[in-house]
C-alpha cells in the first residue's frame, strides 16, 4: 500500500473516467447529493473547462479536487445562489475550490490535506487571492481548521448541506504554513509532486525574478556558469555601465572595498540635484527602490490604511502594502483588450471616491511596460482629492523618455512622491542605488528615518559616473527598442497561435494560447536550455496562467531566447509550427 510514493498531479485525459466513476460512487451513491445514474457516471457542466488535481500512488488513483478559475466566468455556486446572493462572485481574482474526493480505503491518510494543500498552491500560482467553496456541514471543523470561514449562506444538493466559506489566499498560505509548515515538510520528501508550481511558497511570501542565480550560485563558488546562463527572468539592462562607470571602479576596487562612504551620500544627492535640477532637500537615497518602498511605506501606512494598485503590478507592492503592513490593498483592474492602459476616466472615478491613503502607479509599468503620458498623469493627480498620496515608480521611464517624469511635480508637492531607481535604466542592478523626489517636509522626513551609510561607496561612485554621460545611455535606451522589436518578430514565428506584446520598456510578454501549455510548464523547458524567462501567472489571474514575461538582452542572447523557446514549444506544443506556417501576431501597446 506505500510502496509507491504520493504523486499530486493535474488530471490526464485517462484521469476523467476515474473521476466521473468515483463522483457517482460518493456523491450519487454513498451521500445521496445526486441522482443515481444506469451508467455509473457523474458529469456537470463545468467538466472540460476547470482543473482537476489528482493524487494517485502508483497505478491506483486516490482521490481529486476541482479548481474553477475566474477567467471562466461561472462557477458551480452559481446553480445555488444569484451574484446578488453571494456578491463575492463577481470578483475578478476569486477561485472556486469543489469536490474534494477521496477513496474511501485513503480517507485516513494525507491524501485529502496534500490535496488542498495542492489547490491553494495550483490558486496562488495563477494570481488568485480569494477563495470560495462549498463545505458539508458535517465536515465543517475540517474546512475551519484550514482558516476558511462561513459567509452567511448555506445550500443544499439533494440529501447534502453545504456551507459556503471564503478566505483570502495569502492568510490561508500563512496558516497552513505555521500550523502544518512542518508536517508538509515531512511529506515533502514522501510526495511525488508533478505540478507547475513549487511544492512551498518562498518564506517571505513574495514571488521574485531572479531564478537565475541558482543556475549561477548563490554561493558565488562557480560564477564561470554566469557565462552560459541568460538570466531574461529579470530585467537588469543588457548593455554594460557606461565607461566612466568601469573606469571609476576598475581604478582602486581595494580603496572602495575598505573605504566608509560618505554617511548621508552627499556627494550623490549633489549629483543627482545637479543632473535633475532638483532642490537637494527634495531627495532622498536608498539601496534600491525596494529600500525605499519598505522605508516609506513602513512610515506612512498602518493596518487601518487603504492602497489602491494596478492590476498588473510589479509584485513588491502588494507584497509589502499588504502582507508586511497589513493594509486594505484595492486593484484597479487593467484590461489586455484595452492594451493594458489605464483608463483616466476610470481611475479619476475610483480614486475620486476619497477611501485611498496611498495610490501606486509604476510608470511605466512592470509588467505590462505601458506608459501613461506625463500629462494625463498629471490631471488625474491635479483632480484627486487632498488627502491621497501618490507614489509614481519610474524605474523604467528611459526608455519612455525622462522628459515624462514627474519629479518636478513630486518636489513641490507633499502628496506626491516619485521613486527612480538606477538599477534597470543605467545598467547598475548589482550596485543598488535609488532616489525619492518629494517635498521638502516629506523627503526630510524620510532622511530622518534613513540609516547612514545607506548607498556603498562603489555604489555611489558608479551612480555619480552614470548619471554624468546622458549621451552614452539614451543610445543604449533607444538600441534596446530595436532589439526588443526584432525579438517580438521572431518570437512571433514560432507558432501562429502564441501572440507577442510589447510597449516601450526593455521586456516584452508572451501570451500562450488559452487550452495550451501554461507559462510555468513553458519556462521551466526553458530552463532546460539555460535561459530563464518569468512566468507573470503569480502577479495576477488577469495572465490566466499563460503570459510570459522576457527582458531584452543582446542580439546573441536575445536568439538563444528564441531558439529555446521554439524547442519548449516544440515538446508543449508538438506539430502547430513549421517554418512556413503563419505567423502569430505582435501587438504594439
Amino acid at each position: 500500500m506505500g510502496r509507491h510514493p504520493l504523486q499530486l498531479r493535474t488530471a490526464t485525459p485517462d484521469d476523467l473516467e476515474w473521476i466521473y466513476e468515483v463522483r457517482h460512487r460518493v456523491y450519487a451513491e454513498e451521500l445521496g447529493q445526486h441522482a443515481v445514474d444506469p451508467a455509473g457516471r457523474l458529469h456537470d457542466g463545468l467538466d472540460g473547462d476547470n482543473v482537476y488535481l489528482v493524487a494517485a500512488r502508483g497505478p491506483e488513483r486516490v482521490g481529486f479536487v476541482s479548481v474553477t478559475a475566474p477567467w471562466l466566468g461561472r462557477y458551480a455556486l452559481d446553480k445555488y445562489l444569484t451574484r446578488d446572493e453571494l456578491p463575492l462572485l463577481d470578483k475578478d481574482d476569486l477561485f472556486e475550490v469543489r469536490v474534494l474526493t477521496v477513496e474511501r480505503r485513503w480517507r485516513a491518510t494525507a491524501a485529502a490535506p496534500l490535496l488542498m494543500h495542492a489547490a491553494l498552491r495550483w490558486i496562488a500560482s495563477r494570481g488568485g487571492r480569494e477563495v470560495v467553496a462549498m463545505g458539508r456541514t458535517d465536515l465543517l471543523d475540517m474546512y475551519l481548521a484550514v482558516g476558511l470561514r462561513p459567509v452567511g449562506r448555506t445550500v443544499r444538493s439533494g440529501a447534502v448541506t453545504f456551507e459556503v466559506l471564503t478566505g483570502r489566499v495569502t492568510e490561508l498560505t500563512r496558516r497552513a504554513m505555521s500550523r502544518y509548515g512542518a508536517a508538509l515538510e515531512r511529506l515533502r520528501s514522501a510526495v511525488d509532486w508533478r505540478l507547475d508550481m513549487a511544492f512551498a511558497p518562498r518564506p517571505d511570501g513574495c514571488e521574485h525574478g531572479g531564478a537565475s542565480f541558482t543556475a549561477v550560485g548563490t554561493d558565488f563558488r562557480a560564477l564561470h556558469r554566469r557565462r552560459r546562463v541568460v538570466a531574461a527572468d529579470v530585467l537588469d539592462a543588457w548593455f554594460p555601465p557606461a565607461p566612466g562607470v568601469r573606469a571609476v571602479l576598475e581604478e582602486d576596487p581595494a580603496w572602495m572595498a575598505r573605504t566608509s562612504p560618505p554617511a548621508g551620500a552627499e556627494g550623490l544627492l549633489s549629483e543627482i540635484s545637479s543632473v535633475r535640477s532638483l532642490p537637494a532637500g527634495t531627495l532622498a537615497v536608498g539601496a534600491g527602490s525596494s529600500d525605499l518602498i519598505f522605508r516609506a511605506f513602513g512610515h506612512w501606512l498602518t493596518p487601518q490604511s487603504r492602497v489602491l494598485l494596478t492590476d498588473p503590478c510589479y509584485g513588491e507592492y502588494a507584497h509589502v502594502a499588504e502582507t508586511v503592513i497589513g493594509c486594505r490593498v484595492d486593484r484597479f483592474r487593467l484590461r489586455r483588450e484595452e492594451g493594458w492602459r489605464i483608463d483616466p476616466d476610470r481611475l479619476s472615478a475610483a480614486v475620486g471616491s476619497g477611501r485611498y491613503d496611498l495610490v501606486v502607479v509604476v510608470n511605466p509599468n512592470n509588467p505590462t511596460g505601458r506608459h501613461v503620458p506625463a500629462a494625463e498623469l498629471r490631471s488625474l493627480i491635479a483632480a484627486a482629492p487632498a488627502r491621497t498620496r501618490w507614489w509614481i515608480d519610474e524605474a523604467y521611464l528611459g526608455y519612455a523618455g525622462l522628459t515624462e517624469s514627474l519629479a518636478d511635480l513630486a518636489a513641490t508637492s507633499e502628496r506626491v512622491a516619485v521613486c527612480t531607481s538606477l538599477s534597470k535604466m543605467y545598467a547598475l542592478s548589482g550596485m543598488r542605488a535609488a532616489y525619492l523626489v518629494a517635498g521638502a517636509d516629506t523627503a526630510a522626513q524620510l532622511r530622518r528615518r534613513t540609516p547612514p551609510w545607506p548607498v556603498s561607496l562603489p555604489a555611489q561612485l558608479a551612480a555619480v559616473a552614470a548619471l554624468r554621460d546622458p549621451a552614452y545611455y539614451s543610445d543604449r535606451w533607444t538600441r534596446t527598442h530595436v532589439l526588443r522589436s526584432e525579438l517580438a518578430a521572431s518570437l512571433a514565428r514560432l507558432d501562429p497561435e502564441v501572440e507577442v506584446e510589447q510597449a516601450v520598456a526593455n521586456f516584452l510578454t508572451l501570451v500562450l494560447p488559452s487550452g495550451g501549455p501554461s507559462a510555468a510548464r513553458l519556462v521551466a523547458e526553458c530552463r532546460r536550455h539555460d535561459v530563464f524567462l518569468r512566468d507573470l501567472s503569480p502577479l495576477s489571474p488577469l495572465y490566466e496562467g499563460r503570459a510570459v514575461r522576457i527582458a531584452v538582452k543582446d542580439t546573441a542572447e536575445n536568439a538563444r531566447i528564441v531558439a529555446a523557446c521554439r524547442a519548449a514549444l516544440a515538446v508543449l506544443r508538438p506539430g502547430p509550427a513549421s517554418p512556413g506556417s503563419p505567423r502569430g501576431s505582435v501587438l504594439v501597446r
